[in-house]
């Protein structure tokens, strides 16, 4: 029993004109070969299935087909075409870049790359992800690639160009292969599947298409994955079970039912993704794929060139853009976008799909913007119309007229204009009357300053002894002042024969007689009252009280000397 080949190995291009979605790159080539233009280094970058060594390989035995046809396209017949496709040609060496990534790996090739070709015209160096060969070993490599000998060819694949040096894509010509689209993958898969006699419906291909994501070795692998698993006709709910995936049908009738308020649909598509086991983020993706096709139709109808869907599946997106606004769909699509980077990062993804479901849901029930700004137009001209005619402002040259004429209205929307009074001369004001200004009290009584008029005025009397004791126990220092404090000058001693007057009459002397009664006392001019800082007040004030304590003591001593006399 022969071994069993996988279709992406069974269903491999042999030839330039079944590769497919790269008709710019084969097209390039041809004409290389075709007008012997080829350089001496090649590189294929794109993502994973689109071609890459596939393409290397070909062009390995276009140049070395012993039996080549007049399109330049190989025999695929002759012993050269057959040792390449088996990998068994001495002249093309495939070299696996991720393990054989090292500079000792580089200086082999190095070594080897003199020795002329054994039976082809061409010796090809095919190094697959030469993305992974280290820093030296590109450096290894520059001389050779740079001036390889005659009749040598190197033939680089990646996924990743960004990695290479940019010294090494200097020495080469580079290809970028796009992504195949999901048309030509379908009827890539529908020629595998009548090869093969199987029975597979276009809506279940072009479901294995868009999960294959441009992929034509994804595809291929799928479908035989499907092969395996189901025997017979092959249709949407069998691909929707092997992929995980939801049925296209789900989609459609979740339109339905949001537009009828339906919301328990919500929790039971939701059940279905997570009791199936589905991909919840794979689930999102779809659903936003779904509104964005639907958004197309609503756009540009159903025949839209971009839309990548059957017959059948573009009437059924016509029929649900009729359930939504363009502007209900763009909220829901930047909703889903937004939904679709937070759900990674949620703990409870089933309670977020929830959400996400009835959010669309409750979006037919929601008043859309244009109904609001008619209805706020049309609410805005009934206003205008039930205004009454004063609400108008009249113009200035009419106001002017009808101001002396008209009475304003009662509660009037808006005031009518107030005449301005005529200009009249201003009332004289009265005369001035000068107001009597208040005259500042001293700080201190008059006590304080020198007396003048009284001149009878009585001593003080002495204060009680038991004062005079308290105050001189209390005190630790003698309060009586000296006579140099009290300004008095003593008076040089009287001689013998001069008699000294008695003390009584000297006190006599220094005190004035008492005014007559009916004499007027003689007033004097009022000395303005000056402010007098608060600390000298202090210290005046307990100055004069020390000259009264003086006066006292003095007095005793004076009557104290009179009485031993007497």
């Amino acid at each position: 029993m022969p071994e069993y080949q996988v279709l992406a190995r069974k269903y491999r291009p042999q030839r330039f004109k079944e590769v497919i979605g790269q008709e710019a790159v084969v097209t390039t080539l041809l004409n290389a070969i075709k007008h012997e233009r080829l350089a001496q280094a090649y590189l294929f970058c794109g993502s994973r299935g689109t071609g890459k060594t596939t393409l290397a390989r070909v062009l390995a035995k276009a140049l070395n087909c012993q039996n080549r046809s007049g399109d330049f396209e190989p025999c695929c017949s002759c012993s050269s075409c057959h040792e390449i496709a088996h990998g068994s040609s001495l002249d093309v060496l495939e070299i696996d870049g991720a393990s054989h990534r090292g500079i000792d790996d580089v200086r082999q090739i190095n070594e080897t790359v003199g020795y002329s070709s054994s039976a082809g015209k061409y010796k090809v160096y095919i190094i697959d992800e030469v993305h992974m060969l280290t820093k030296e070993a590109f450096n290894a490599l520059l001389k050779t690639l740079e001036e390889p000998p005659p009749k040598v060819i190197f033939l680089f694949a990646t996924t990743e160009p960004h990695k290479v040096l940019p010294t090494i894509l200097s020495r080469c010509q580079r290809f970028n292969l796009n992504r195949i689209a999901d048309e030509k993958i379908v009827e890539k898969l529908s020629h595998i599947a009548k090869d093969m006699e199987v029975s597979v419906q276009e809506e279940a291909l072009r479901m294995i298409a868009n999960r294959a994501d441009g992929g034509l070795r994804d595809a291929e692998s799928l479908l035989d994955q499907i092969l395996a698993f189901h025997e017979g006709a092959i249709t949407t709910d069998v691909v929707a079970s092997v992929l995980g995936v939801m049925p296209r049908d789900a989609f459609f009738e979740f339109d339905i039912a949001g537009k009828e308020g339906r919301l328990p649909f919500a929790f039971e598509i939701a059940h279905r993704v997570f009791s199936e086991g589905k991909d919840l983020l794979h689930f999102v993706e779809t659903l936003v794929e779904h509104f964005r096709n639907i958004l197309m139709v609503k756009l540009a109808g159903k025949e839209a060139p971009f839309l990548a869907a059957s017959a059948v599946e573009r009437d059924r997106y016509s029929a649900s853009a009729e359930l939504y606004s363009r502007e209900q769909v763009m909220s829901i699509l930047d909703y889903l976008v937004d939904a679709q980077n937070k759900i990674r990062f949620m703990p409870s993804g089933r309670v977020a799909l929830e959400a996400i479901l009835i959010y669309i849901m409750r979006t037919h029930h929601r008043i859309p913007v244009e109904v609001l700004v008619r209805r706020l137009a049309e609410l805005e001209q009934a206003v205008k119309g039930e205004l009454p005619e004063s609400v108008e402002v009249p113009k200035r040259q009419e106001q002017a007229a009808v101001v002396d004429k008209q009475q304003p209205q009662e509660t009037p929307l808006r005031p009518a204009a107030v005449e301005k009074p005529q200009s009249q001369e201003p009332p004289k004001p009265p005369a001035a009357v000068e107001k009597p200004q208040p005259q500042e009290l001293p700080l201190r009584p008059a006590a304080f300053e020198k007396p003048t008029v009284s001149k009878a005025e009585e001593p003080p009397k002495p204060p009680a002894p038991a004062k005079v004791e308290t105050i001189s126990s209390s005190m630790t220092v003698d309060p009586s002042p000296t006579p140099a404090d009290l300004g008095i000058k003593k008076a040089p001693a009287p001689k013998a024969d001069t008699p000294q007057p008695k003390m009584a009459e000297k006190a006599q002397v220094k005190r004035e007689p008492p005014p007559p009664p009916n004499s007027k006392p003689v007033v004097t001019e009022e000395k303005a009252p000056q402010t007098v800082d608060s600390s000298e007040l202090k210290n005046q004030y307990h100055y004069d009280t020390l000259l009264q304590f003086a006066s006292v003591e003095l007095d005793g001593k004076i009557e104290k000397m009179q009485i031993k006399r007497t």
